[in-house]
C-alpha cells in the first residue's frame, strides 16, 4: 500500500488534506507541531481526534519549541497583539512564524524516508490565504527540489491538494470528503470559543459563508 506523511495541525485545511489522502488510498502517518502556539492544547486535541477518526495508528508529535525562543511572531510572543484589523493588502500579517512550513516539510521528509512514504501531504494554500510567503507554489517546488537532491530516495512528492482553492472551494472539499469539520479549529487566539475576528477566523467564516454552509465550531 502507498504511504504518506500528512502534516496535520488540526485546522481545516491540513485536517481536509488527510482525509484526501484517507480517500486516495494512503496508509497514513501523522505529523503534528507544537511550537507552543497559543492553541497548541486545542490544535494537538483535533490532531488526536482526526487521528483516531482516520484510524492513523502511526503518528508523532514534534517539539519545535525553539520556534516560540526565537519570538517575533504573535503566535507564539504573547506579547504582542494578534492583529484582527487593518491589515492592508500584500501585507503579510505579524502572525507570520518564519520559514515554518520550511522547519515543517523537513522534518516530514526525514520521516518519509525512514518510514518510506510516498508522499507528504500538507495544507498550503495560496489562492485565499493571508498570504504568507511560505504558502506559495513556487516556495513548495523549491523545496520539492531540495528534498529530491538531500534525501537518497528521489521519489518522494509534496502534495498541496488545496494550494490553488478559495476557502469556499476548502469547505466544500472538506464536506464532499466526510471530513469532520467539528474537529479542526482555525482561531489563532483562544482554545474555548473561537474569536471570530483574527485571520485565520475570518477567512474560515468567510469560506463558509460564500460555500453557504454553517461552520460547527463555537464563535465568542
Amino acid at each position: 500500500m502507498k504511504r504518506a506523511i500528512c502534516i496535520i495541525s488540526g485546522g481545516m485545511d491540513s485536517t481536509t488534506c488527510a482525509y484526501i489522502a484517507k480517500n486516495e488510498g494512503y496508509d497514513i502517518i501523522g505529523l503534528h507541531f507544537d511550537y507552543n502556539q497559543r492553541t497548541k492544547n486545542k490544535e494537538k486535541e483535533c490532531f488526536l481526534k482526526t487521528c483516531k477518526a482516520l484510524d492513523i495508528k502511526d503518528k508523532f508529535i514534534v517539539d519545535t519549541n525553539f520556534l516560540a525562543a526565537f519570538g517575533g511572531n504573535s503566535l507564539t510572543d504573547r506579547n504582542l497583539e494578534i492583529q484582527k484589523s487593518g491589515i492592508k493588502k500584500g501585507e503579510i500579517p505579524n502572525t507570520f512564524v518564519p520559514f515554518r512550513n520550511g522547519l515543517f516539510l523537513s522534518i516530514a521528509a526525514s520521516l518519509a524516508e525512514v518510514k518510506k512514504a510516498d508522499a507528504i501531504f500538507i495544507g498550503v494554500v495560496e489562492e485565499d490565504s493571508s498570504g504568507y510567503p511560505d504558502c506559495k507554489i513556487e516556495f513548495i517546488n523549491s523545496m520539492q527540489k531540495s528534498i529530491n537532491i538531500g534525501l537518497a530516495r528521489k521519489d518522494i512528492k509534496i502534495l498541496t491538494p488545496l494550494i490553488n482553492l478559495s476557502k469556499a472551494d476548502i469547505v466544500k472539499k472538506a464536506l464532499s470528503e466526510g471530513v469532520r469539520l467539528i474537529d479542526t479549529w482555525s482561531c489563532y487566539e483562544r482554545e474555548d470559543l473561537a474569536c471570530g475576528l483574527c485571520d485565520s477566523c475570518r477567512l474560515r467564516l468567510n469560506g463558509f459563508k460564500e460555500a453557504k454552509e454553517i461552520d460547527p465550531i463555537k464563535y465568542l
